[in-house]
């Protein structure tokens, strides 16, 4: 665990330690790693899925990373293909299932939400508990048209976008957050 204030690092091997620094420090001055991101969509079954996936894979120990929706479905049969042609598996139903919103209230603060669609973002403009919360609108792939084939270029369309947005994600936080000699 680490805990960043005013560029200096502080290494936490204990969750009492990691307590004692973050008391001394303003709430909104404090970065803890790792970072529990939320991603929001409404029926928590294409775009919130592989945004948590991704940033599980590319964000590293950095990031906790969870996904929920404001009325979950089931996750959608082409995000698990999808997400299965860059090597992700979110097939597993304890870690990759529609989760409703809900389930992170009595949960730790989490320091960012991210809805990723508009329709969340409008319905939740402000997560309880909460640090920071941001919208990143991406369109909606399971309302894609046509054939198999057809649709699933959608899904892979939005999966690119999404992986682009997380890559960049990554990048800035790495840039503002960690001292060089840390990463």
């Amino acid at each position: 665990m680490y805990v960043l204030h005013r560029n200096k690092l502080f290494h936490c091997k204990s969750k009492r330690r990691k307590a004692e620094i973050m008391k001394k420090i303003p709430h909104e001055e404090i970065i803890s790693y790792p970072q529990r991101v939320l991603f929001l969509c409404t029926h928590n079954s294409a775009r919130s899925q592989m945004a948590e996936a991704l940033l599980r894979l590319r964000g590293g120990d950095y990031y906790n990373a969870y996904s929920a929706g404001i009325a979950p479905g089931v996750l959608h049969p082409l995000t698990v293909k999808v997400m299965t042609e860059l090597g992700i598996d979110i097939s597993n139903t304890t870690r990759y299932r529609a989760k409703h919103l809900n389930e992170f209230l009595d949960q730790p603060p989490i320091d960012l939400v991210v809805t990723v669609c508009d329709r969340a973002a409008e319905q939740c403009p402000s997560f309880p508990r909460a640090r920071r919360q941001v919208h990143w609108g991406f369109p909606d792939p399971s309302l894609a048209t046509g054939n198999e084939w057809e649709q699933i270029a959608v899904f892979r369309h939005i999966r690119d976008l999404i992986a682009t947005r997380i890559n960049q994600f990554v990048r800035e936080q790495q840039a503002l957050s960690l001292p060089s000699n840390s990463r």
